[in-house]
């Protein structure tokens, strides 16, 4: 008597699997979103920034409007990664991870160099009411543009991403110095406020550039 030969059982893919790509899909479109709406706002900011830091002479302004065009950068970095051709590459994701890293080390060493000479040089910053209007907005702003890019990247493992965030989570930080900065030198004379204000926020550059380049800007496991 030959052996009874049970019928093979193939079982269907889970449902959940489509939903999880459909899901995806949408946090690459997400991603791609609030990098051009952070684009838009620095270019923007970068060239009010600049302008009113050569008027007044202010380098933490100039600092602030070069940190600028460094997120517009870094936001078109981000755009880069998530393009079609490369949105699921991890050597893309390396690349542009590092990218990011390196343009934090170009904030830090040139906010810090200028910030060193203006104070070796004793340069006195006239007060710039737009500065304090434009650094009073951005502070208001760039924590929730960051929050929603930290959220996108950390579900789509993407310490680009976050690195991304982190700049602009870099820019509030800089937008409250310059507060403290240009109000000081406004009202109360503090010239050395400005040249202060700016190193610090250098440091801060060149930590996260360190965190950005290593990997380590993702809260799981990126």
């Amino acid at each position: 008597m030959s052996p009874v030969e049970l019928p093979v059982i193939v079982h269907a893919p889970a449902a959940q699997s489509a939903p999880s790509s459909e899901r995806h899909g949408q946090l690459v479109r997400r991603a791609r979103m609030l990098a051009w709406l952070g684009i838009g706002w620095h270019v923007a900011e970068a060239a009010i920034a600049i302008a009113a830091g050569l008027a007044a002479t202010s380098i933490a302004l100039i600092g602030f409007g070069a940190d600028s065009l460094i997120e517009t950068m870094a936001g078109l970095i981000v755009v880069w990664r998530f393009a079609e051709r490369q949105k699921d590459s991890e050597a893309a994701e390396r690349r542009a991870q590092r990218l990011i890293g390196a343009s934090f080390a170009v904030i830090g060493a040139y906010v810090g160099v200028e910030a060193i000479r203006a104070l070796a040089v004793g340069t006195h910053p006239d007060a710039s009411w737009v500065g304090i209007g434009l650094a009073a907005v951005t502070l208001a702003t760039m924590p929730l543009l960051a929050k929603a890019k930290a959220r996108v990247g950390d579900e789509l493992h993407s310490s680009a991403t976050v690195s991304e965030g982190r700049q602009n989570l870099l820019c509030a930080y800089l937008s409250a110095g310059l507060l403290v900065g240009l109000g000081a030198n406004a009202l109360l004379g503090w010239w050395w406020a400005d040249p202060v204000t700016a190193l610090a926020i250098a440091g801060v550059a060149l930590y996260e550039g360190r965190e950005a380049w290593r990997g380590n800007a993702c809260c799981d496991a990126c």
